[in-house]
């Protein structure tokens, strides 16, 4: 599938070759989404198919800087069984760990791209591969079930990898529980009922520090050196609305942002003063689905809905009240119900989004 840049409309060659939108165009419906960490692999992106039949796909994609278009690496793409409701490359910004991408669906699989400067592995991934797809380099390192009663587990909503200690994954699922793997020994680090109903989200907070979201509308935090006891930070004003999406401020820990379910409405939160939103983010015309802090500036955060938008707000003065309301800094137009969001902490002048069947990468 092509794919192409959209140079602005001034004229000049340097316009042209420094686009600020490339896009790519899958054959398919994309959902998860998600840019690589490794320094050695920029511009480099996974998307994963959202489809009713099996199998479903996971593609890896690259910006080629020289021509602008993105491209599809056949090598690397592979199937995979139900549609991934999170897809994360391992934070390894140094390169110094195995090339790893990790899927949530049924079970969490942590997979092996090839290492490009390994000659063998650059092989392996012109042959055929009985762990992947047939012709795939990308192996299955692990398939992950916490459910230790039974060869199934509840469906897992997402996960989130730990930046500061990497053999960790926490993922969430629909039988609300969270899961804390090692992915090194392959074993469940921790499991706890989290909530009362569904767990949709779960985000790294520190080394030992999660938070989820529930279906119960609340937020939780959790700190692994006490298991027993949890702190909600937030709970739906409404019974019963189900809270959606969760994200935690890498650059300040003092704040979080989360989603409510069918709601056009953003709740930023600050874990200092419970119950209390900071801000609330109100620009959208229709309901949310991602968001993203960025990665290099504690007071920036994009957010994108069903109403075609990719909003970047800045939340400086979010201690102090604003006549009407917050409004964004920036607002991108995107062609259809943008599903997901994902911002570059290698690269952070970009933002990727996707709607439809087009990944979209902007500068910001």
């Amino acid at each position: 599938m092509g794919a192409s840049s959209d140079p602005t409309q001034d004229g000049s060659d340097e316009q042209q070759k420094r686009s600020e939108i490339y896009t790519y165009e899958a054959p398919w419906h994309i959902y998860a989404m998600n840019w690589s960490v490794r320094r050695d692999k920029k511009y480099r992106l996974a998307i994963a198919s959202l489809l009713e039949q099996f199998p479903n796909k996971v593609e890896i994609v690259q910006l080629d800087d020289s021509t602008g278009e993105i491209r599809s690496d056949p090598s690397l793409s592979f199937e995979h069984p139900y549609p991934p409701t999170k897809a994360i490359f391992i934070p390894d910004k140094d390169c110094s760990r195995p090339d790893l991408l990790a899927t949530s669906s049924d079970f969490l699989r942590v997979w092996r791209l090839p290492d490009s400067n390994n000659s063998d592995d650059a092989a392996a991934a012109t042959t055929a591969n009985g762990n992947g797809s047939r012709g795939s380099g990308v192996e299955l390192k692990s398939l992950l079930n916490g459910n230790k009663n039974s060869e199934f587990c509840g469906p897992l909503t997402s996960f989130d990898w730990n930046e500061a200690e990497p053999r960790r994954i926490g993922t969430s699922s629909i039988d609300t529980t969270c899961t804390i793997w090692d992915i090194e020994k392959e074993a469940v680090d921790t499991q706890l009922i989290a909530h009362d109903k569904e767990v949709y989200d779960i985000a790294w907070g520190g080394v030992g520090v999660f938070a989820s979201v529930s279906a119960d509308g609340s937020v939780r935090v959790f700190d692994l050196r006490d298991k027993e006891h949890s702190t909600i930070i937030y709970e739906s004003s409404e019974p019963d609305t189900p809270l959606v999406r969760l994200g935690w401020n890498k650059q300040d820990p003092r704040y979080m942002a989360t989603i409510i379910m069918d709601s056009a409405k953003v709740v930023v939160l600050d874990i200092r003063f419970p119950t209390l939103p900071v801000v609330e983010l109100q620009r959208h015309q229709a309901s949310v689905n991602a968001i993203a802090w960025a990665p290099h500036s504690s007071c920036h955060i994009c957010t994108a809905g069903d109403d075609s938008q990719a909003l970047i707000w800045d939340l400086s003065s979010m201690g102090q009240p604003v006549e009407g309301g917050l409004d964004p800094i920036l607002a991108y137009t995107a062609g259809a119900e943008i599903e997901q969001l994902q911002w570059s902490s290698s690269q952070p002048d970009w933002v990727a989004i996707a709607f439809s069947t087009k990944l979209q990468i902007l500068r910001v």
